[in-house]
């Protein structure tokens, strides 16, 4: 028994450094933690000055990256997430002229083009037009924020048989339309400003159309032909000439079976308007007693002080359509001014040549004339090219509006088809004619095979497409609303004036 015991106990010392060494024994090291990212490198100077230079001149702030250090084959060393203030931020400059530019454009509708109209109609028609001009301006808003403007201007389409007629849906409700730059459109502005410079082209085209229809429309017919007009016609053109991948967009789509150029809406606005209001204003029938009694404007002063405002406008419409204020948005202004004024001085010749006197109705129709037909060219032309489209512009839309239209003798009340629609077409192929990489460099990129050779045969063919979508798509809807709610009011409405038949109020009260 005794020697068990003194067996036990010598295991049990034996085994006491065992149990000590595995109760201190240090746990075992937890794993390393993950190496912090490593912070992209500051830009170098370079790089930051570079950026600066690309924002005066209106270039890509992204290239202002590749300035700098460069490896054993010369190509730029980029630390990845490297970026320099400059990138994918508007710059206040050009933001603050596209604002501008945005403002003068809805000056042209409100209140300069329903002034110009109004003085043109009777006096019992004439807050007829500016409700017209009003109505549309908020419709045409409400479509551009829910869908317009990504019908316009998106792409997610492309590539679909979708994708040929509008650009896409993301943008759909102004989703993601925030202040940082769209860079498929402009490298320095907002696309809520970019959005909101285009909605004022969306607002003011069809504005255009009330003047061939005035005083024979019913206020709701005009509204809802108007909103399936903007569908049908000038959602597919603005997407088709101005989208990044739209079939007619020959200056930024390289792969555009249609290689036109419209500068600030030649074909867009003035042609898609002028041949729509033609064939509106035939379907709708002359005025009741055109023809047989006086029609004569009931005021040159508004007509005049709306052309005023046009022109002012117009430095907005086709200067700010270079998209920053820079050297092709000064050539714009330049050769707007130019045409504008050439063309109203020889329109004025030609009524003093034939008629023995310059009306002011004669130099406000000229004035408009010019700024219709450089509008396509305004950015893409020479100062001698602007004389020129001058001349011209005071010339043949002239032609169209005192003769070709007493020989027809449709009643376009305000002459939209014989400004817009002739001086549309007009500036279109001049514009194929006289582009010129000198004025407007941005023209070499996909077009320099085919400027001053077969540029105005792809003008041609925008013509065509332009001509057709647009008075089709008239014809369709005009039928439909005169087979369900009527195009005209009743003859007693008509006579007694449309001010109070449609908006129960008279443009002047004549108690004392």
């Amino acid at each position: 028994m005794n020697s068990l015991s003194r067996t036990l106990t010598i295991l049990a010392l034996a085994a006491v450094p065992f149990l000590s060494s595995a109760q201190t024994a240090p746990a075992p090291a937890p794993a390393p933690a993950p190496a912090a990212a490593k912070a992209p490198p500051a830009p170098t100077l370079e790089q930051r000055i570079a950026g600066l230079e690309a924002y005066v001149g209106n270039t890509d702030p992204g290239a202002s990256l590749l300035v700098g250090p460069k490896d054993k084959d010369g190509k730029p060393t980029l630390p990845e997430g490297l970026t320099t203030p400059t990138v994918g931020v508007a710059g206040p400059g050009h933001n603050a002229f596209m604002m501008v530019s945005a403002a003068l454009v809805l000056f042209m509708t409100l209140p300069g083009l329903f002034l110009f109209y109004g003085g043109l109609v009777r006096s019992k028609n004439v807050l007829s037009v500016v409700a017209q001009c009003f109505g549309l301006a908020g419709l045409v808003a409400v479509l551009w924020w829910a869908c317009g403007y990504s019908l316009v201007f998106g792409k997610n389409f492309s590539g679909t048989t979708l994708g040929h007629i509008f650009g896409g849906s993301e943008f759909f409700f102004f989703n993601g339309v925030t202040s940082a730059p769209n860079t498929d459109y402009a490298y320095w502005i907002s696309q809520n400003v970019f959005a909101m410079y285009q909605l004022m082209f969306a607002i003011i085209t069809p504005a255009l159309i009330v003047g061939a229809i005035a005083e024979r429309m019913k206020f709701s017919a005009m509204m809802l032909f108007m909103l399936g007009w903007m569908f049908l016609v000038y959602f597919p053109m603005a997407h088709a000439i101005w989208g990044i991948t739209g079939d007619m967009n020959g200056v930024w789509n390289a792969t555009a079976p249609i290689k036109a150029i419209d500068f600030a809406g030649g074909t867009v606005v003035h042609m898609t308007s002028g041949w729509s209001a033609l064939l509106l204003c035939i379907m709708l029938g002359p005025r009741l007693g055109f023809g047989k009694k006086s029609m004569a404007p009931h005021s040159m002063v508004l007509c005049a002080v709306g052309t005023g405002i046009l022109w002012v406008g117009w430095y907005g419409f086709n200067a700010g359509s270079a998209l920053a204020a820079d050297g092709v948005a000064a050539q714009a202004f330049m050769t707007t001014t130019l045409a504008a004024a050439v063309a109203a001085f020889t329109w004025a010749g030609l009524e003093w040549i034939l008629r023995k006197h310059a009306s002011i109705l004669g130099l406000c129709s000229g004035a408009v004339a010019g700024l219709v037909v450089i509008t396509p060219a305004a950015g893409f032309v020479s100062a001698s090219g602007a004389i020129l489209i001058g001349v011209l512009a005071g010339v043949v839309p002239f032609l169209a509006v005192v003769y070709l239209k007493s020989k027809l003798g449709y009643d376009d009340a305000l002459d939209t088809f014989g400004v817009h629609a002739v001086g549309g077409t007009l500036g279109a192929i001049l514009t194929g004619v006289l582009a010129t990489v000198d004025a407007n460099g941005n023209l070499a990129t996909n077009l320099k095979d085919v400027v001053g050779k077969t540029l105005v045969t792809e003008q041609f063919k925008a013509i065509a497409v332009t001509l057709v979508l647009s008075l089709v798509a008239t014809a369709i809807l005009a039928y439909v609303l005169k087979a369900t709610i009527g195009l005209r009011p009743t003859e007693e409405e008509e006579a007694r004036g449309l001010d109070i038949s449609d908006h129960g109020e008279e443009g002047y009260s004549h108690n004392s």
